[in-house]
């Protein structure tokens, strides 16, 4: 029987101030491989149902599985990148369970042997603090198949029927996952989400995964208790499972934080169970009553040899391994001369490899950095999307600001040329060219707009000649009004100047 919900929610900052938040993190990533992790069946997202399957994938009789060595790579890699033992020697096990998307009853994974061990992340929260995380082990597993519920709402619970896609079975994945996370209290839910956030930019670095959450290729159990106090033994703890989206992380590990204090406040005791996300309410619901590992009867897996990596394999494998996501950063943060606070800030806006990438095609990084963290995010934040949802490109951005720098463009003209980039005009010349943005620099007509402001404005004329210098901006106004902003203000205030002595 799982708990039901608590009635009452404590308010979260009271919560952290009374208990002591424990965390425990699962992450598994989908590996880009071509195949599967036993069996040859391809990799395909989107595929008709059932069609990218072979006997072993379905878990025929007689079927008999071979281990994909890109995968194992692929772990070795992971475990390297997060500062992990390699294991010498390492199995899979059979665990037993039995659900209709797991053909065989069993799902072959690795148990007691994995093959990356005793590792750590530093992790980088919003205030440039370093919080590191302890890693117990990465291990090589398969996926599971995907079940959907037809009607109700959408679970189990009230569905018409179910269906099953084994597409998605035997998939290889590594599943990372921590030790128990302590010392975050209040930050919590903020080391959580920055966890997470990292490892996917290191799977991304490493080419072994597209890690595309909303594809669930990182998928994440969040495991959340709580004590009384940092030295108390460690309370019962919940599995919120599959939450695919860095906020939704956070706002999961805020609500069993508020949650279970709710219940041990009413004198209940936290039931360990496994509980569902449900992004539309931001709460979470019971599940199943969670299993222990003795509970999954592992055994090693008959049909498999162990695992033996050479020492040079390995070695050869760090060495080729790419600067990691958080070197880079410290690197391009010197190159670019930013301060600690405009790096962190690019960097929570997820702007670093726009940026990156628009200076590589020729702007400054200033001038990548202003139009990434200020028009560009703007727009991003009032149309509710991300920044790489945009459609601009890094190369059209640099394209934009090289317009400005021959002084084709000022500032004002810049921004309505981007506002034709991004609904879909073309290029930022073919906008200007199309929209007639372009800075007026002929002499002869700023001149005769100039000669045409003074005539306008007398007053004006005789206040410059006064002395009063600064009153020269009217005229410039008026005359940046008559060209719809265009004329060069720098010129049209040299001839200004020339023409009142």
């Amino acid at each position: 029987m799982t708990q039901p919900d608590a009635t009452t929610l404590v308010d979260y900052d009271d919560a952290v101030r009374r208990y002591d938040p424990v965390l425990g993190i699962e992450v598994h990533v989908e590996l880009g491989t071509a195949s599967k992790m036993f069996d040859g069946a391809p990799q395909t997202f989107g595929a008709a149902p059932n069609t990218a399957v072979t006997p072993v994938s379905l878990g025929l009789p007689g079927a008999l599985p071979v281990v994909n060595g890109k995968a194992v790579e692929y772990a070795i890699r992971i475990g390297l990148a997060l500062n992990c033992r390699i294991a010498e020697m390492c199995r899979f096990a059979r665990k037993n369970y039995f659900y209709p998307d797991v053909p065989k009853n069993f799902q072959t994974s690795q148990y007691d042997e994995p093959i990356a061990f005793d590792g750590y992340l530093d992790v980088e929260l919003e205030d440039g603090e370093i919080f590191r995380v302890e890693i117990e082990r990465a291990h090589l597993e398969e996926d599971a198949g995907k079940n959907t519920h037809v009607g109700g709402s959408g679970r189990i619970h009230g569905a018409e029927y179910s269906l099953v896609d084994y597409n998605r079975a035997g998939i290889p994945l590594v599943e990372i996952v921590t030790k128990p996370i302590t010392g975050a209290g209040e930050r919590a839910p903020e080391v959580a989400r920055a966890y997470v956030s990292a490892l996917r930019d290191i799977f991304r670095t490493l080419e072994v995964s597209e890690a595309r959450m909303e594809r669930g290729n990182v998928r994440a159990d969040v495991n959340v208790s709580l004590r009384p106090a940092p030295d108390a033994p460690l309370g019962t703890r919940t599995e919120t499972k599959n939450v695919n989206s860095f906020r939704s992380i956070d706002r999961a590990v805020r609500h069993e934080i508020s949650r279970q204090a709710g219940v041990l406040d009413g004198g209940a005791a936290v039931v360990q169970e496994t509980r569902h996300w449900h992004e539309d309410t931001g709460v979470t619901s019971p599940g199943r009553v969670k299993s222990d590992a003795e509970d999954y009867r592992y055994f090693p897996e008959p049909d498999l040899v162990p695992l033996a990596p050479s020492r040079e394999w390995v070695e050869e494998i760090r060495a080729s391994l790419p600067e990691l996501p958080a070197v880079r950063r410290r690197r391009l943060q010197s190159e670019w001369g930013f301060t600690d606070a405009e790096m962190r800030d690019l960097v929570n806006a997820g702007a670093t490899e726009h940026i990156a990438a628009t200076i590589a095609a020729g702007a400054s990084p200033a001038a990548a950095r202003k139009w990434w963290m200020g028009e560009l995010s703007r727009t991003a934040k009032a149309d509710g999307v991300a920044l790489e949802a945009l459609p601009v490109t890094p190369e059209q951005v640099a394209q934009l600001q090289a317009l400005v720098d021959d002084g084709r463009l000022n500032d004002k003209l810049a921004r309505q040329a981007l506002s034709g980039v991004l609904a879909g005009e073309g290029s930022p010349e073919e906008v200007v060219a199309a929209r007639g943005l372009e800075v007026v620099s002929d002499d002869g007509a700023l001149e005769a707009a100039v000669d045409e402001a003074l005539a306008a404005n007398p007053d004006v004329v005789e206040k410059i000649r006064g002395g009063k210098v600064q009153a020269a901006g009217a005229i410039v106004g008026a005359v940046m009004k008559a060209t719809r902003g265009q004329a060069d203000a720098a010129k049209v205030r040299e001839i200004l100047m020339s023409r009142v002595g």
